[in-house]
């Protein structure tokens, strides 16, 4: 008879969950800010402000005519990027931007 071992997730696992699920649409962003209540972690935390400044990076981008949907394909692409990290358990910040979200999304607990 074999026995199987469910092995609980530490919080560095979590941490990794929330971080991925603030890339995964706006739901996922809000899904996230909720678990990270109760899985609080500096690399969640990181990561929702990251996620967060590519959604409203995104979003001034589309008001801007002609250029605005080739400068969002860049946007896409790190968004992608910041996902890897997440997954990966990286915390690094977007090429260009990520250090910007850093100082200035702070209001994130």
């Amino acid at each position: 008879m074999s026995h199987y071992h469910t092995e609980t997730k530490t919080a560095y696992d979590m941490a990794k969950i929330v971080a991925a699920l603030s890339y995964l649409t706006i739901v996922g962003w809000m899904l996230a800010i909720i678990l990270y209540g109760f899985y609080k972690s500096t690399f969640a935390r990181f990561h929702l402000r990251q996620s967060l400044g590519l959604v409203i990076t995104a979003a001034l981008l589309s008001f801007i005519p002609l250029i605005g949907w080739l400068l969002n394909i860049a946007v896409v692409f790190l968004w992608f990027l910041a996902l890897y990290y997440a997954l990966s358990g990286q915390k690094r910040s977007v090429p260009l931007l990520g250090d910007f979200y850093q100082r200035h999304l702070d209001f994130i607990c």
